[in-house]
C-alpha cells in the first residue's frame, strides 16, 4: 500500500527582484518514487496545473550539509539555516530558498516511511515492466 509523507511551507527566491516575498511550496513524497522527492508550487493562475519538480531524496538530504548536484537540480546549504534548492531549464534558472527546519522535517518523516537504503524493496519492478509492454 503506498503512503505518503508532505511539507507545506513558505519559500523565498532570494536572487529574484523581490527576494523577501514568500510564496508558499510543499515537498513530496511517495513511496511510490521512494528515491524522488517534489517540490511542488501552486498553480499560478486558475486552470494552471501546479509546478512539479521531482528529484533525488538524497540530493536534498545531503545538500541540507554540502553543495551537491549538478545538472537541473542542485541544492546547498544557506545562510541562516535555510536550504538552497537551485532549479534550472534550458532557459532559466531559480534559486528557492527552504526553511531548514521544513526539510530536516519533511526528511524524517520520509525516512520514517522507507529508511534509506530500503528503497528498491519498494520499487514495483513487475508492475512497471508490464505498464512498458503494454
Amino acid at each position: 500500500m503506498p503512503v505518503s509523507a508532505a511539507w507545506t511551507t513558505r519559500v523565498t527566491l532570494p536572487h529574484s527582484p523581490y527576494p523577501e516575498t514568500a510564496v508558499e511550496a510543499r515537498l513530496r513524497f511517495d513511496s511510490t518514487e521512494p528515491y524522488a522527492v517534489c517540490l511542488v508550487f501552486p498553480p499560478m493562475q486558475p486552470g494552471d496545473e501546479p509546478v512539479e519538480w521531482c528529484f533525488a531524496r538524497e540530493l536534498l538530504n545531503e545538500g541540507r550539509h554540502a553543495p551537491v548536484g549538478k545538472g537541473d537540480v542542485a541544492v546547498a546549504p544557506g545562510p541562516d539555516g535555510t536550504v538552497h534548492i537551485t532549479l534550472r531549464s534550458r532557459t532559466a534558472q531559480a534559486v528557492i530558498s527552504v526553511p531548514g527546519e521544513a526539510v530536516t522535517g519533511f526528511l524524517l518523516d520520509s525516512f520514517a516511511l522507507i529508511p534509506a537504503g530500503t528503497e528498491t524493496a519498494h520499487l514495483d519492478l513487475d508492475g512497471e515492466l508490464a505498464r512498458l509492454r503494454d
